[in-house]
């Protein structure tokens, strides 16, 4: 396996392998607008691990985030017709996935400290997620606060621009670029010393 504090570093790396999913997503919604249903698997094997862990950084409770999972490709079924192609298809899912979790939360108004075994279901959710994201996402899961833990999940696991992070956030650039920094400082910390950030 990868030298842990490697892993905290390559966030760049692992967002480049990612970018080139893209232009699949895309084809896949379109496909599906034109009622081509058997693209939703391959919609669902591009997209379900990031769709969940936006999900799962937002609501904080696993069965919640597995709920919104199932929502939103209903919600992308339904409406990959109004889809505008604009080449950003992941941000077009993330919206529907944050405005799902934002309704999840005005109706029961409870989010929660993540126990261990949530962790686990979100590492276990696909056997395709790599061993290296696994790690992060437990790390982002456990040291981060609620901003950090999106931004991270976003930008390193989804492969989003801080640029295009702060639009969906909508929370300045600097802001993005300066809670990522700190969540890189964290995450190091963490894992070089196997220990609690205490920052």
């Amino acid at each position: 396996m990868p030298d842990s504090a490697d892993n905290v570093m390559d966030f760049d790396e692992w967002k480049e392998k990612k970018q080139g999913q893209d232009d699949r997503i895309e084809k896949c919604i379109l496909k599906i607008a034109k009622g081509k249903i058997d693209y939703m698997k391959d919609l669902y094997d591009l997209t379900s691990t990031s769709v969940y862990g936006l999900a799962l950084s937002i609501l904080k409770n696993s069965d919640d985030a597995k709920d919104i999972l199932h929502d939103c490709f209903l919600k992308i079924h339904s409406g990959a017709s109004g889809y505008s192609s604009g080449g950003k298809p992941l941000a077009w899912i993330f919206t529907i996935t944050k405005n799902l979790c934002i309704q999840k939360i005005r109706e029961d108004s409870k989010t929660s400290d993540i126990p261990e075994e949530e962790y686990e279901a979100f590492i276990g959710v696909s056997d395709d997620v790599p061993v290296e994201d696994r790690m992060m996402i437990k790390e982002c899961l456990t040291v981060l606060n609620d901003d950090e833990r999106q931004i991270v999940v976003l930008h390193a696991v989804s492969g989003y621009k801080h640029k295009d992070i702060a639009d969906f956030l909508e929370i300045p650039l600097p802001t993005v670029l300066s809670k990522y920094s700190r969540a890189l400082k964290k995450l190091k910390e963490r894992i070089t010393k196997g220990g609690t950030y205490d920052g």
